[in-house]
Parts: C-alpha cells; structure tokens; sequence
C-alpha cells in the first residue's frame, strides 16, 4: 500500500518520450500532479513546460524541486479545457495524462479511494459541488445513470436504490460498504466490488469526460504544426473518446456506426504515427502496477486550421440533463 513517502511513478514516461523524441520546445503537461512527465520533458531537452492542474495543492508539493528548473517550468493552476489559452503560445507538444493520480488516492482526506475512510469529497480542484452533495440530493434515476454510463456497472440500479435509501452518506467507507451490499463478493484477484462506482462517481464529480473533449480539442487548436500529441488513459470509456478523436482528426475513422456516424470529411488536423495504442511493458509493471490498464495514443499535428469537435461522434455518454 502506498504512503505519502513513496515516490510517484508516471506511468508510460519512457513509451512516451521515445515515442515523441527528439523532445523540443514548448509543451504543455495538462495534468501536473506530481510533476513526473514534466520532469521527464524538461530532462530530455524540452525548452520549457507549461504545468497545468486544477488542484492547487500539486504546486506546493513541486516547491522542493522545481526551482531548479528555473523559469523553464511554469506552473499554471487551471484544467486542461483551456490549455491553449493557458500556454499563452504555439506549442510543440502537450501530454494528458487523465484520471486521477495515485497521489491523491493516498490523501484519505479527498475521498477518492473506498480503501482509506476519508469524507466523501472527489473533487479534484476545491470548487464545485462534491460527491456527497451529489449522491444526497441526485433522483435515484440519475444515480442509476452515472453508476451504468459513467462506470460500466451493470447493478447499477440496485445500487443507485441502496444509496437513496442509506442517505445521508459522508464517508467513502459508508459508500464502499452500501456498493459492495449489492454486489456478490470478489473472487481472488478481482477488483474491489466498488471500483466501477467510485469511479463512476468521479467523473461525474469532476465532468471528467466533457473535460476531456475539450483538453483533446484546445490541444488541436494550442499545438504548432508537427506538434504532438500523447494522452495517457486507464480506462475504456477514456481510450475510446481519445481513439475517435484522433481517428475522426485525422480521417482516419473508415466507416459510421451508430455510435459514430460518417462525418462530413474536412482536412486531417492531425497524422496518426503508431497503427495501435501502446501499453506497459514487463519491465514498468514490475515496479509500477497501476501501468497495467494504461494505454497511450500519439497523434501530430497538422497545418490545417483547428475544427470544431462534436462529443456525439466520438461517443461521449451523456447523461439527461447534463
């Protein structure tokens, strides 16, 4: 079990930065956290990077090493939704790393993990309602909605009914325990009967997924032509938003579905370099686990002016009302 001692590994850093090298210029690290892509860029030769996170508290941990980066480092306190403007220029490269980091699971304090009691908070900036004042207040539907769309959770009726009927809920174990009474026990080597809920709930919490339609879209309009593009994700919902992005950007998509109807084709804003995505090696998963859902896609922009990005076609859930 981790503690605020350890180091925080960020996942797929030697993928990414071999798979962008030679690393030059101005990139914008959309999701700061402990700072390690950062780190990763500046040391490989970026000339600056522009930190960007909605969570104040990851600039005061960077006190104790990032002065020696000196004014190749800034920090911006903001989401990634607005990287373009926050860059305040052209660059070449931003990272997304999307989630949330094991650095805050380990704050029992924020409420993201349901395996350290902590209140029921889930907010990855200070601002905004949080997952309590949501699950106490929500229509059971809506619940029921978040937990099937936001979380792949196929109980999620069952369970949207029991957290109506255990309201008020304040704590993450109080949560934890009212999802795992619905659900049959984990057999050996099966993840906790409350990972698809609380993630679920997260990103509802945090709009995570509109959020990332449109870090993917300021990205387009922020990078410089031949600037790159690597988004890290851990989840399917997340990778598949990212796929149809970069698919659909760079004309690459084939064929509509239901999902994903044929768009009207317009010049290709990005070149796509790898066929698939990239995984973990062994080695990483050795001394990193949480790599092991991991997948990062790389796309490179092109000269054509940025487009506008519709959510329907790359498949975002969305809930009534939202």
């Amino acid at each position: 079990m981790s503690t605020e001692t350890e180091p925080h590994i960020p996942v797929l850093l030697n993928p990414i930065l071999r798979a962008v090298a030679p690393v030059h210029g101005i990139w914008a690290d959309g999701t700061f956290g402990a700072g390690g892509y950062s780190r990763g860029l500046l040391d490989a030769g970026a000339a600056q990077v522009v930190g960007i996170d909605r969570d104040p508290s990851v600039f005061r941990m960077a006190e104790s090493w990032s002065g020696q980066y000196g004014d190749r480092l800034k920090l911006v306190e903001g989401t990634f939704s607005d990287l373009d403007r926050l860059a305040g220029e052209p660059l070449d490269g931003v990272v997304l790393d999307l989630g949330v980091s094991s650095m805050q699971l380990d704050q029992a304090e924020r409420g993201f993990s349901f395996l350290r009691d902590g209140p029921l908070d889930m907010r990855m900036s200070d601002t905004g309602p949080t997952a309590a004042e949501l699950l106490n207040t929500a229509e059971e539907k809506t619940i029921a909605d978040v937990l099937y769309h936001y979380g792949e959770e196929r109980a999620s009726r069952r369970i949207a009914r029991a957290i109506v009927n255990a309201r008020p809920l304040t704590r993450t174990a109080q949560l934890a325990e009212v999802v795992a009474s619905c659900l049959p026990r984990p057999k050996p080597g099966q993840s906790h009967a409350a990972t698809r809920s609380f993630q679920a709930i997260r990103i509802w919490v945090n709009d995570e997924f509109g959020q990332l339609v449109a870090g993917l879209a300021a990205a387009e309009r922020g990078l410089k032509e031949g600037g790159q593009l690597a988004v890290v994700t851990f989840h399917s919902l997340e990778d598949r938003i990212v796929k149809r992005f970069m698919q659909q950007r760079s004309n690459s998509a084939g064929g509509g579905s239901r999902y994903a109807p044929v768009a009207e084709t317009a010049a290709a804003a990005f070149t796509l370099p790898f066929r698939r995505a990239i995984g973990p090696d062994d080695s990483e998963l050795d001394v990193n686990p949480r790599a092991r859902s991991a997948l990062l896609r790389v796309a490179i922009r092109t000269a054509a002016p940025a487009g506008h990005v519709d959510p329907a076609v790359l498949g975002l859930p969305v809930l009534p009302g939202r």
